[in-house]
């Protein structure tokens, strides 16, 4: 480095935004209202994970009418329909061409410290460092694909992908398809594959499911008209412990529908428990499926049992369902396949990420390496986080409540900064 160089002033901002979707461009969209200089870095471009972490034919599982982005309430002709991943996006620059924020693409955050044991944030990118009183973590929570340990131990005849570099059909060899996982990705990859006539076979693990339409509604009004998404997660009868819930699975594809598995098993997918081991070809799976489509269906039926409820003690005229059905029981379900001989050629798996909080070098996390904090405000003074699941609300980590969570911290910072500088003077 020349003298020069050493010398120049290190860039200061107040606030220092990491990561460009809709949680830090809603932090950005309050921060320029409250006239409070800022920067976001994203390392890719704004609204990444939508452009190349979700398949073709991927679209949201909540309506439409619940992206309500700051001031940017989906408006468009379809407000009960479910957007499709380019609409998405488009939703999203929409937005951004709206306050025109003050975003560096292409630019990774390497390092977040404490500088010279100060209050300052040292903020160490791709392209140089600055520096920061207070630091918005807006990665959200799905950087690193998990894969179970004996993945390794799978034929190399058999192809293995992620669910987050899953993109159609076409795109894996010919023959059968195994999905392990039956989370939302899950329970949609597969059915993306059953749809373009592959055989499919999937490892039902303990995912809960919901109602799509029951009663003449989408579930999610009721759910909006009975206050579930403004439960807070102080109230929240699980505590902490909702956070690490998986979400209900069902889809908006083809305008949204249920996805009952027993109904799958009907036409033609072959279920199994959680997948236990592998050993070459060979496939071990647990003696679970028939109590987690158990717990799954009695999950689905609770929250009909809660819309009846509501319905009943409001005097709500609204139509009368049948009582929920299995229609499908496992018989003597497989333990153990062959890939080989079942004539499977590929694995998608979809059980998850986990975050990738290890460029923070600070005190934020409690010992099973989650950030604390209190509706996004972490205990290490000047660092926050948003776009987390049940952060404050169930639309947390959605598009429903980020503006809500974005204005908070906006205010937080700007009580903080405003008190910095009495103190300053």
């Amino acid at each position: 480095m020349s003298p020069s160089a050493a010398s120049r002033p290190v860039p200061h901002h107040p606030v220092v935004i990491v990561g460009g979707g809709q949680a830090g461009l809603s932090v950005s969209y309050h921060l320029k209202a409250l006239g409070i200089d800022h920067v976001i870095f994203e390392k890719n471009r704004i609204g990444h994970s939508w452009r190349e972490d979700r398949w073709d034919s991927f679209c949201l599982v909540t309506p439409n009418w619940q992206c309500r982005l700051p001031d940017f309430p989906y408006a468009g002709p379809d407000p009960k329909g479910f957007m499709l991943k380019d609409e998405i996006v488009a939703y999203i620059e929409a937005f951004a061409r709206r306050f025109d924020p003050p975003v560096r693409e292409g630019v990774a955050v390497r390092r977040v410290s404490r500088r010279d044991g100060g209050r300052v944030l040292e903020v160490e990118t791709s392209a140089g460092t600055v520096t920061a009183d207070h630091l918005v973590v807006a990665t959200g929570g799905y950087d690193i694909p998990i894969v179970p340990p004996f993945a390794h131990a799978l034929a190399a005849s058999v192809t293995q992908v992620h669910s987050v570099h899953y993109r159609n059909p076409d795109r894996l060899p010919p023959g059968e398809v195994l999905v392990v996982g039956s989370g939302q990705s899950g329970v949609q990859i597969m059915e993306d594959l059953h749809l373009a006539g592959r055989t499919v076979h999937l490892c039902v693990g303990p995912a809960p499911r919901s109602p799509r339409r029951y009663r003449g509604k989408d579930a999610t009004e009721w759910l909006m008209e009975m206050g579930y998404y403004k439960l807070t997660i102080d109230r929240h009868p699980l505590g902490e412990r909702a956070k690490e819930k998986t979400n209900h699975y069902m889809t908006g594809r083809a305008g949204g529908h249920e996805i009952d598995l027993r109904r799958f098993a009907l036409d033609g997918v072959s279920l199994y428990g959680s997948l236990a081991g592998i050993d070459g070809t060979v496939l071990r799976f647990a003696d679970d499926l028939e109590r987690n489509l158990d717990d799954a269906d009695e999950v689905y039926v609770s929250i009909r049992r809660d819309i009846d409820a509501y319905i009943a003690k409001n005097g709500i005229d609204a139509p009368e369902e049948p009582p929920f059905l299995p229609v499908w029981t496992p018989r003597a379900t497989p333990t153990e396949i062959d890939c080989a001989a079942a004539g499977i050629t590929a694995i998608v798996w979809a059980i998850g990420f986990r975050p990738d909080y290890s460029w923070i070098d600070l005190p934020a996390f409690d010992g099973r390496g989650h950030p604390r904090f209190t509706r996004g405000v972490s205990p290490v003074d000047g660092l926050y986080f948003i776009g987390l699941p049940w952060l404050h609300t169930w639309g947390s980590g959605r598009f429903l409540g980020v503006a809500d969570d974005a204005a908070h911290l906006a205010r937080v910072m700007s009580e903080r900064l405003l008190a910095g500088t009495a103190a300053a003077a």
